[in-house]
């Protein structure tokens, strides 16, 4: 946790989420799968459940987009997240680790723009099915890796 922010969890782990939001991957199936390059969370494993590092697939070094599902990189760096302002001050990591938070039942002033945001990627789904064959997991490969980065589950379609 960063220093100097502190916040209470008021919902039940991976529970009571608005009904608008509906993510596919829970955060420790997405750090098994292989996110951000392995390279999220590494400094911040006490605030969650150490269960979530038990098998997630990360990399003690710099980021390594081979340690991805997909194995292709598919982040933009922080700095323009940063300068579209897209990151809230509370979580400067940005949506990752306020769904982190909000999955293990942190509530926040913010939840409506990031689940709005979450919603809105959602149309990369119908992008790759109707460009992908179902099951060709190599069909968009960056794509499903930015989908998996939001939780949701491209293996499925």
């Amino acid at each position: 946790m960063q220093q100097g922010y502190t916040y209470s969890r008021v919902a039940p782990i991976g529970r009571d989420f608005d009904p608008s939001f509906k993510p596919q991957l829970a955060p420790a199936e997405m750090l098994a799968l292989g996110v951000f390059g392995g390279r999220y969370m590494t400094d911040c494993g006490d605030e969650f459940p150490a269960d979530w590092f038990s098998r997630a697939r990360l990399s003690p070094g710099r980021r390594d987009p081979t340690i991805n599902r997909f194995g292709v990189d598919a982040s933009q760096p922080l700095a323009v997240w940063r300068a579209k302002g897209w990151i809230h001050p509370d979580d400067p990591r940005g949506w990752f680790q306020w769904y982190c938070r909000y999955f293990t039942g942190r509530r926040h002033p913010d939840d409506a723009r990031q689940i709005g945001r979450w919603r809105a990627f959602g149309r990369h789904l119908a992008q790759l099915r109707r460009a992908c064959p179902e099951g060709a997991m190599a069909c968009r490969p960056r794509q499903r890796q930015a989908l998996l980065h939001w939780a949701y589950d491209s293996r499925r379609v």
